[in-house]
């Protein structure tokens, strides 16, 4: 019951602030107990006696409202189940007699309570005299068959109501003095025993049904139900349904609003999957499945600086938290379209997964071109290990299927969470496609390339306490890091002799994978080509330099026995290439800046 206390705790720690208010910094509002949120299409606009005033089509870009419902008719399927004021056309026209007899039936017995509103006995005097498919019919909003009957019966209905003394408040679903009149009408009419509720530890009124929609993404489908009497939902274990877990109506109204709410206005979904990180008491949190430094103009070139910068954002974001807040990360998928399932739920203190978060990118992280040194996200990772090259207008970029990107992504975000090491098929997954760079364009192979060795730098942290360096170290005693340095090598040597604007991909570059594989045999191949074609067209000077880093790359390999020079090459070597290619360009832009 950890995440459904969780969220009562954030109902009632927003309530007073957030419940009915409309925001603009929010997607949706916190809907009130007995309240829900959804779209309307029409608007009717009412005198204080009842009065049709005009009739309006609601934009589709304006925000969703909030509309008074019953248990029953917050999870209504086919069966007839009015809401008690908003409503679509089907209940409100007379043409369905049974629905809108149901309808007015309800309407009444809440305008005649003693909990009424002056906002209802005009809209009853309304919809009783059933003239509100020709009012529509005059605005052109609605459309009639040749037998008058309803084309569109399923567009909702909201009700302004004109009032001499109303103070701004003619909007219904803007009203909170009408949000409370339903409230308190509601809960007069609950006469059911009241039964221990396991997420407030009290007496309480017992929920008969709990609501849907929870999760906009998967429409229908509920996170807590038991309506399966003559399966095996609860059969074997408890004779009755109630058993397996009672929640008071109230509660279980609370946690649900809570959830949608952090949800829609917080949540981010991937591959159809919804992920929420939040704080109960609504301070903000990073998200875990992004970085925890932004790309910004500042230009992080050392580790030191990086390092600095995580520091300095993990500490500005503990000083919004107090000693005891927590941090509450969770996800959703739908099973079924009418089952919601907790895919992963985790609960820690927000210091420690804040801690947690920085630790993940201080290890994960490495040169990202332009920005400086930065962690790749979660999605990025998942993305260009397990997506698919797609060619399309001529450009190339990565698709990966929504049942792999759910559950890599959650992986790897538990991994972030919960202390876990990188996993070994991730960093081989992108060592294999970073192999392959022929196939990517510039910038991609860009992203590519500091995506792997982000990867492949933390995957050696945790399995051995190594914090590679991300600065070129031509002593480094490791055979693939060597052999990297050398396919930089080779490239670069071809690429010098390119005329501008040539895209033509270097030998070294086309026989990556097999370099890869067979590193000594593809490294003479690649260099009887250059010999050939393209060493003899390098000015004196450009000769001598690359002569001089091959020999010293070469002297680095001889220390290693002969039958290791032509195994296939560790991860590590991309680490050796990318920072020796690094360094070549960065090398010929400075000669060619002082040349000029």
């Amino acid at each position: 019951m950890g995440l459904m206390q969780r969220a009562y705790e954030t109902y009632c720690a927003m309530e007073s602030q957030h419940a009915g208010s409309y925001c603009s910094d929010q997607k949706e509002p916190l809907a009130p107990v007995s309240h829900m949120i959804t779209a309307a299409q029409l608007e009717i606009t009412l005198d204080e006696e009842g009065n049709f005033v005009r009739a309006a089509a609601v934009d589709k870009s304006e925000p969703k409202i909030i509309i008074p419902v019953t248990e029953e008719s917050s999870g209504r399927t086919s069966a007839p189940c009015p809401h008690p004021l908003c409503d679509k056309l089907s209940y409100l026209a007379p043409c369905d007699q049974k629905k809108y007899d149901l309808y007015l039936a309800q309407l009444r017995a809440w305008a005649e309570s003693d909990f009424g509103h002056p906002k209802l006995q005009p809209i009853l005097r309304y919809v009783e005299r059933g003239t509100i498919l020709s009012d529509l019919q005059t605005y052109n909003l609605i459309k009639l068959d040749k037998h008058g009957k309803l084309a569109d019966d399923g567009q909702l209905v909201r009700w302004i109501v004109h009032s001499a003394d109303d103070s701004g408040r003619e909007q219904c679903w803007k009203d909170p003095t009408l949000f409370q009149s339903f409230i308190r009408y509601y809960a007069s009419k609950h006469n059911a025993p009241a039964a221990f509720c396991m997420i407030t530890g009290k007496e309480r009124y017992p929920a008969s049904q709990h609501p849907k929609g929870l999760i906009p993404l998967n429409g229908n489908a509920k996170l807590v139900s038991a309506n399966d009497s003559s399966g095996f939902t609860y059969r074997g274990r408890f004779s009755e349904d109630w058993q397996a877990a009672t929640i008071s109506y109230e509660a279980s109204q609370k946690a649900h609003s809570a959830l949608r709410w952090v949800a829609t206005n917080q949540g981010v979904s991937f591959g159809g999957r919804t992920f929420l990180c939040w704080n109960p008491q609504g301070i903000p949190l990073p998200q875990p499945s992004s970085p925890v430094l932004r790309k910004s103009a500042v230009k992080r070139v050392k580790p030191s600086d990086y390092k600095l910068a995580l520091q300095d954002t993990l500490k500005g974001w503990k000083e919004q938290l107090p000693e005891d807040s927590a941090a509450v990360i969770a996800a959703f998928d739908a099973a079924t379209s009418g089952r919601l399932s907790l895919t992963y739920y985790s609960e820690l203190q927000a210091s420690d997964f804040l801690e947690r978060l920085r630790d993940w990118d201080d290890a994960c992280c490495w040169w990202n071109g332009p920005f400086g040194i930065q962690s790749p996200s979660l999605f990025q990772i998942v993305n260009f290990a397990f997506g698919t090259p797609r060619t399309e207008n001529g450009k190339t970029k990565m698709e990966t299927d929504e049942r792999v990107m759910r559950q890599q992504l959650q992986r790897l975000l538990a991994c972030r969470v919960d202390k876990g090491k990188m996993p070994l098929d991730v960093d081989r997954a992108l060592l294999n496609r970073a192999s392959n760079l022929q196939i990517f364009e510039n910038e991609q192979r860009s992203t590519l390339l500091f995506t792997a060795c982000a990867v492949i730098r933390k995957y050696h942290y945790d399995k051995n306490g190594e914090e590679w360096n991300m600065a070129l170290e031509p002593n480094k005693r490791d055979i693939s890091y060597q052999y990297g340095r050398l396919l930089a090598v080779l490239e670069k040597i071809e690429r010098d002799t390119y005329d501008d604007g040539e895209t033509r991909e270097p030998n070294a570059i086309r026989m990556q994978s097999v370099f890869a594989q067979r590193p000594l045999y593809a490294a003479k191949i690649i260099w009887e080509q250059l010999k050939k074609a393209y060493y003899p067209r390098l000015k004196p000077n450009s000769r001598g330099f690359y002569e001089k880093l091959l020999g010293e790359i070469a002297v680095q390999l001889s220390e290693f026995p002969e039958q290791a020079l032509n195994r296939a090459l560790g991860d590590t070597y991309l680490l050796g290439y990318y920072l020796q290619r690094n360094e070549l360009f960065t090398s010929k832009k400075k000669q060619d800046e002082t040349e000029e």
